[in-house]
């Protein structure tokens, strides 16, 4: 494996950046479409901002870990680099793969049919073809200059946080649902319903490790990581809880359940006539800053992996600017083809499946790297080790267990492409060692 370590000259990304990446990859599409289809299992205002709240901590658990890991392995990668110290390279570079084809490209994918549904609500036009040409125009802006895809993160999350903001405030200004409205279930939920609501919850909460894949990016990172991680998580954990409660206070229960365009029916209550067209056009703009997070962290992953792969190598060239700029072109092709050939849903379940699996690991790693390293300098510590590990690590497995339950052909397509991967990585590495 390549250092650990990173030219002083590429870490361009502060605390705020790195933060924004964060947040930009978190809120997206999952808290705007998910409530309605968890009202529909649990038809329960406390409870649906418990099963929120407990999402947001188990994420926190996640963020506590790979705070650790980044801080004591400072490089870009997320889990390729992760995994592949841990355990062992094929690990990390089947990580890698699955990071190419599914844990960057589908969320994009997704982000883009999400951006092209919500803009045809307010214009007549394809939605196939506005997300496509969304995933094009941000592309540009990250492959001129590593600052300038920068900027543009930053000013698209700021605008993101403040129609957040601007949303939550008229919520809560709103006059309140009638009594009945919003009154809780005769009985507790049962488990199974618990259950796959909390996976859609999990959903809504990914990508509060985007800033481990832009490490080497990061300007001291053995501090600004952990904080980015940390902070991401509770700024956006803290905007999820105000914002479904905002839409469990002006949408009565019975118009919530099993709808996806939850935002627009909520903006409809309290704006108006054109509250739908108004938050239709906000999820634009919110998505646009997701896609944006998402080409910025992605391709590092393809850079890190050429660094120490030949056959990858040419990915990890970057321009004169910094920018690496056939990895971001490979990156949102898949994207492309994802949003050309593949429904929300299954994409969603399949990606959903393989990141799971490889977060997992990656949390449960804080504990194999102490046992196995246990002299590994740690600028930073997990907090109440080993429980947020465990915590991540056992939430990881239920996940899976129930998907594979509920949603055995998607879940048993992402086994299919991890085990392609593992094949893929072990050929590789061996026929690098050979020659």
């Amino acid at each position: 494996m390549a250092s650990n370590g990173s030219d002083g000259n590429s870490q361009v990304l502060g605390y705020f950046s790195a933060t924004a990446i964060v947040v930009a990859n978190m809120v997206g599409t999952g808290v705007f479409t998910t409530l309605g289809l968890q009202a529909e299992l649990v038809p329960d205002p406390a409870w649906l901002l418990g099963i929120w709240l407990a999402g947001g901590l188990v994420a926190f658990c996640g963020a506590l870990c790979y705070a650790e890991l980044g801080a004591a392995l400072p490089r870009s990668g997320g889990e390729y680099h992760f995994l592949g110290r841990i355990y062992h390279p094929v690990l990390g570079l089947a990580a890698g793969l699955v990071s190419v084809t599914v844990g960057f490209a589908a969320p994009m994918a997704l982000a883009a049919m999400a951006l092209g549904r919500y803009a045809a609500t307010i214009f007549p036009v394809s939605p196939a073809w506005t997300g496509a040409a969304a995933l094009l125009v941000i592309m540009l802006f990250h492959l001129v200059d590593v600052r300038i895809g920068q900027r543009f993160q930053l000013l698209s999350t700021a605008l993101k946080l403040a129609l957040i903001t601007v949303f939550v405030v008229a919520g809560l200004s709103a006059p309140p649902l009638p009594a009945g409205a919003t009154s809780a279930a005769t009985a507790a939920p049962s488990g199974p319903a618990l259950s796959l609501a909390l996976v859609f919850v999990f959903y809504a909460y990914s990508g509060w490790n985007a800033a481990a894949y832009v490490a080497s990016e990061i300007r001291r990172p053995q501090r600004v990581l952990p904080l980015a991680l940390l902070h991401g998580t509770a700024i956006v954990t803290v905007a999820y809880l105000l914002l479904n409660y905002v839409f469990l206070r002006t949408v009565p229960l019975q118009a919530l359940a099993g709808t996806v365009e939850i935002g627009a029916l909520s903006a409809a209550r309290i704006f108006g006539a054109t509250g739908g067209a108004v938050m239709s056009g906000m999820l634009c703009l919110l998505l646009v800053s997701t896609i944006s997070a998402m080409v910025l962290a992605g391709p590092r992953v393809l850079q890190t992996a050429g660094e120490d792969i030949p056959l990858l190598r040419p990915l990890a060239q970057p321009t004169s600017h910094g920018a690496p700029a056939r990895a971001i072109l490979l990156q949102v092709a898949i994207a492309l083809i994802f949003l050309a050939t593949g429904s929300f849903e299954a994409v969603l379940t399949f990606a959903g499946f393989t990141l799971t699996v490889f977060a997992g690991l990656t949390a449960l790693g804080v504990i194999v790297l102490r046992l196995t390293e246990p002299r590994l300098p740690r600028p930073w510590r997990t907090w109440a080790y080993p429980l947020p590990p465990l915590l991540f690590t056992g939430a990881s497995g239920a996940v899976l267990i129930l998907a594979l339950r509920e949603r055995p052909l998607a879940a048993f397509a992402a086994i299919a492409l991890i085990g392609l991967a593992v094949l893929a990585s072990a050929w590789q590495l061996r026929r690098q060692a050979a020659s």
